[in-house]
């Protein structure tokens, strides 16, 4: 009975002698772990037999014998098979007559596929199922407990919001399979390209997280961040085909922008929203500006509205250049908004307030009618470009408000050129390809805009009336830097498009050397600063006066930075005493600031410049009022096209100084008990140019 119930594995035994050794085994356990029998008895239990670690509590089977008491539910598995069979065992002391131990007699059981389900389902608890990252779950477990265990240690511990610029449009074109291979692909680029040791996790759909433990350098962070962009917006081959996305990173620091984890997430998050908004594929460090910032834009998009009645958006020009002649062949119009508190908000910052904004419609009309009613007045020759919002062509009266424009302004319809993006495709297709053939019909040109961003599709160009592509600018700055490729593909869509006998635009144009290469590749127009920014109405009219307008490129001209407030009134520490001065400029080693006189060179300032960030700096040119700084330690970029510290001053020291734990808020910190610099106080050595000192203790 006994060798019939060990074969059919409802129940195995073992025994073991006074030492610990085997002195039984079932023959069926020798089976399942696949080693001899003979190779198993007379050795000693604990050294057959490995405990696993099951929620992070191993025990030991040596300690067990010792302690002669009786157990149960002992998961084990062979020592030298330790991918092998799981059992589950358990064990009772054995005493003789006389009480004397003589060992231990007990049961298994084969749990291997009870063990590996398990496992799987506490994995799946804890990880994303399709990328293997940390789930939203564990990294908010995670993080919580290491921000916890360091606010302890006074530990930094870095916090990284990603999030993936034109995925949906990959997962709408390619599919659904397409786009978790990408993610995939996504989740595997993270890994390589982070080296420090890190927690990263994917939050859902296309958000990630990175927790970085023991980093505050931003000059470190901001190059990690930079990689992960990099890396990520390379192009990704899928069974279904080629695409290329791109990413925008958040970064928060504890304890500096927070000391409980949702505090630093939030922040985290803040920043994330500020390089979204700020043009995508960049980074953004958080800082207190940032909030006030977050509820300003809500404010401009809650005012928007108003800026349509009240008349305050206006047009600007882009001129788009015959490749060939350098004549202005169009005008591209962007639209800005003359803002009464906040000035004129550019095209840029105007196009990512009014996205998803339920204004988009009104705007949207607005600005061909605008359009319209400007170019009636320029010469033929020249066309008006306008861009039309994915919304408003879909809405069911878009080609009746084209019409009217054409017919309120008096102005033929191939004059106008609407630049429709590739998004347009993934809604209803018969109502697309009824709007396009109507819009064909009316006469107007039709480019289609942003093409090779990533889901291009031929069959758009195959079904749609398009007189040009427009290619994307980022692929064409891929071909500035890296050239080769990049340039093919360039190639080979100016050859489509003359196949098609369609017409290439070329925008975003920078440098003489990619202006040369397209101008090789046969492309038809380009436009960017190298020729000139967007300019107003009343420019393009005393343009276009006489002959035409002809621009000759300049290397010189580029891109201009996004307008930034940057610090004005800022605090110099010397010896015990704070100066507020204004800083005139700002550079990667070093400043101006004005408003103290008589400051000898070689003079030693800590520069306060806000939010916890403290720069030593040494007076190298002294002029009036005006003192001319060298930083100690260069400043690194901040991601928007600003500068910040590397470090900053930690929480955990202004709190030994008596200032409170917490994030830091803006400002300086001279007021805390004993200054920065040191106990004591002295006559300020310098005077304002107009005033006193402030004593910083």
């Amino acid at each position: 009975m006994l060798d019939e119930l060990e074969q059919s594995g409802l129940g195995w035994f073992w025994a073991t002698d006074a030492d610990g050794n085997i002195s039984y085994l079932s023959a069926a356990i020798a089976d399942r772990l696949e080693i001899p029998l003979g190779d198993l008895l007379g050795k000693p239990l604990a050294s057959v037999f490995s405990p696993i670690d099951r929620d992070g509590r191993t025990q030991s089977l040596s300690l067990m014998h010792g302690a002669r008491k009786a157990f149960s539910g002992f998961a084990v598995r062979a020592d030298s098979r330790p991918a092998g069979a799981v059992l589950r065992m358990s064990g009772q002391p054995v005493f003789s007559s006389g009480r004397k131990f003589t060992g231990f007699r007990g049961t298994s059981a084969d749990i291997t596929e009870e063990y590996y389900r398990e496992a799987e389902t506490a994995k799946l608890a804890k990880f994303d199922s399709l990328t293997g990252l940390s789930n939203r779950h564990r990294m908010a477990h995670q993080i919580e407990t290491t921000l916890t265990a360091f606010k302890t240690a006074k530990r930094n511990c870095a916090i990284m919001m990603l999030d993936l610029d034109k995925f949906k449009q990959v997962n709408d074109t390619l599919g659904h399979a397409a786009g978790d291979e990408l993610l995939k692909q996504v989740a595997e680029r993270l890994r390589r390209s982070i080296t420090h040791d890190c927690e990263i996790g994917r939050l859902g759909g296309d958000e990630f997280q990175v927790m970085i433990p023991d980093v505050d350098d931003r000059g470190v962070l901001g190059e990690i961040a930079m990689k992960i962009i990099t890396m990520l917006k390379q192009p990704y081959s899928l069974d279904e085909g080629r695409c290329v996305i791109g990413a925008s990173v958040g970064i928060a620091i504890a304890p500096h922008d927070g000391v409980s984890a949702d505090a630093v997430v939030r922040s985290a998050d803040l920043a994330l929203y500020a390089a979204k908004n700020g043009g995508r594929g960049q980074y953004r460090f958080f800082s207190c500006d940032l909030e006030n910032e977050a509820i300003f834009r809500r404010r401009l998009e809650e005012d928007l509205g108003t800026a349509v009645r009240e008349k305050q958006l206006f047009l600007k020009y882009e001129p788009i250049v015959d490749a060939k002649t350098q004549k202005v062949a169009a005008l591209e119009a962007h639209i800005c908004w003359n803002h009464e508190k906040r000035g004129e908000i550019d095209e840029d910052e105007f196009a990512s307030i009014l996205d998803g904004s339920s204004h988009v419609l009104e705007v949207g009309r607005w600005a061909i009618s605008e359009a319209c009613r400007h170019a009636a007045y320029w010469p033929e020759s020249v066309r008006i470009a306008v861009n039309v919002p994915v919304p408003l062509f879909n809405h069911s009266d878009f080609v009746e408000d084209v019409s009217k424009a054409l017919d309120d302004a008096d102005m033929p319809a191939n004059r106008l050129d609407l630049e429709i993006k590739e998004a347009v495709f993934f809604g209803d297709t018969n109502q697309v390809d009824r709007t396009l053939a109507r819009l064909f019909k009316v006469g107007v040109r039709l480019t289609l805009d942003e093409f090779g961003s990533g889901y291009s599709s031929l069959a758009y160009l195959r079904r749609a009336p398009f007189n040009a592509i427009k290619i994307d600018e980022q692929l064409l700055a891929e071909a500035d830097r890296h050239d080769s490729r990049e340039l093919g593909l360039v190639r080979a869509i100016v050859a489509l498009s003359g196949a098609l006998d369609m017409e290439t635009i070329a925008n975003g144009i920078e440098s003489n050397l990619l202006l040369a290469s397209l101008l090789d590749c046969g492309i038809s127009y380009v436009e960017g600063p190298i020729f000139s920014d967007p300019v107003t109405h009343d420019t393009v009219q005393s343009e276009l006066l006489g002959e035409g307008w002809t621009i000759t490129p300049s290397g010189d001209r580029t891109k201009r930075a996004r307008r930034r407030t940057v610090f004005r009134k800022i605090q110099v520490i010397h010896d015990d005493h704070s100066y507020e001065v204004t800083l005139r400029n700002l550079s990667r080693s070093g400043a101006l600031i004005q408003g103290l006189a008589d400051v000898p060179k070689g003079t030693q300032f800590v520069v306060d410049l806000g939010g916890g960030q403290l720069a030593v700096a040494t007076v190298t040119r002294a002029m009036s009022d005006t003192q001319g700084l060298e930083f100690e330690q260069s400043l690194v970029d901040d991601g928007s096209g600003g500068l910040c510290t590397r470090n900053r001053v930690s929480p955990y020291a202004l709190a030994s100084a008596g200032a409170p734990l917490a994030a830091l808020s803006s400002g300086d910190y001279k007021g805390m008990e004993g200054g920065l610099l040191g106990q004591g106080a002295s006559v300020p050595q310098f005077a304002y140019a107009g005033g006193t000192a402030h004593e910083a203790a």
